[in-house]
């Protein structure tokens, strides 16, 4: 991998609702409605107005994203995207939504003027995905995308727990 790209690749351990990042991303359900785990994290941490404007946006299906303000966050924005349920049985079809996943988050993040954005480890929590397969999805979704779009001068991938960003430490030192 290029040294410029891995330059702009940051993994942490913390909370994502107290980054100071251009906009962080929501591993949402599809009602854009709060729910548990980072949903319900940046939910509580934005303040009741970002519910009252994710509910004008009408969901957001697998696989896509949509952005809101920040309200009450250090993120100037949140980009909401819907990720896979993990079924080992269609394994391929998780990997492309997941996939689609981090695509169409940066790809909103550019057309909104994002230049650094968050990412926690989307879809590893109760949406059952292996956490190794899903990092690698992540890691390498992102850097093939930075490869032809300079303008997004640092993504962070933010993990609650040591071990899980022990994982993405241990990808990256590899690639």
């Amino acid at each position: 991998m290029e040294k410029e790209i891995l330059n702009k690749i940051e993994v942490r351990q913390g909370d994502i609702t107290q980054l100071r990042v251009d906009a962080i991303v929501n591993a949402a359900n599809t009602s854009l409605l709060g729910g548990g785990g980072v949903d319900g994290a940046i939910h509580r941490a934005a303040g009741p107005e970002l519910l009252a404007e994710c509910r004008t946006i009408g969901g957001c299906p697998t696989g896509e994203a949509r952005i809101s303000k920040g309200y009450n966050l250090a993120a100037r924005h949140v980009i909401h995207t819907v990720g896979p349920v993990y079924n080992a049985k269609k394994k391929d079809d998780a990997q492309r939504l997941l996939n689609q996943c981090y695509q169409n988050s940066l790809i909103l993040a550019l057309e909104n003027n994002v230049k650094t954005i968050a990412f926690p480890a989307i879809s590893c929590g109760v949406y059952g995905y292996p956490l190794e397969a899903a990092c690698k999805v992540a890691v390498d979704t992102t850097c093939e995308f930075l490869k032809n779009n300079a303008a997004i001068e640092k993504v962070i991938f933010i993990l609650f727990s040591a071990q899980d960003k022990k994982v993405y430490d241990e990808y990256l030192a590899k690639i």
